[in-house]
């Protein structure tokens, strides 16, 4: 039996074909203009795209999808099904809770912990600050 490589990936959008390489440690679809740090975990069907940076020791969660030219600091949890808008920019050792929605050019600064569902309209700044429901 041949093991066909699936390290590349190619998709048809609108006319033309994208190219994804799978990440090595988790094995989620990055653009090959996309830099994700090899310490960095990305799910299977995560998604980085064109121009986005992910740091290192960062976690991208299942079904999350990093946008183009976004930048992911080091140390970062990304949870499930979360977008991470274009040109967005998230701080060193940032919490997204599953299902959180940054818009284009959002900032977080870093060590901040958004909850589940959060979401960040775009152009906003989130000071760092724990976000969460009141007792």
């Amino acid at each position: 039996m041949t093991r066909r490589n699936t390290s590349r990936v190619e998709f048809e959008e609108y006319g033309r074909t994208v190219v994804y390489r799978r990440h090595r440690n988790g094995g989620g679809l990055v653009s090959p203009n996309a830099s994700v740090d090899a310490t960095a975990f990305v799910a299977s069907d995560a998604w980085i795209e064109d121009g986005a940076r992910v740091g290192a020791r960062t976690t991208v969660g299942a079904g999350s999808w990093v946008d183009v030219d976004a930048d992911v600091g080091d140390g970062v949890v990304i949870g499930p099904n979360v977008h991470v808008g274009q040109r967005a920019e998230v701080g060193d050792e940032v919490h997204l809770g599953k299902g959180v929605r940054l818009g284009a050019d959002v900032r977080v600064a870093a060590r901040t912990r958004l909850p589940e569902d959060f979401v960040v309209a775009p152009g906003e700044v989130v000071h760092r600050t724990r976000w969460g429901v009141a007792a």
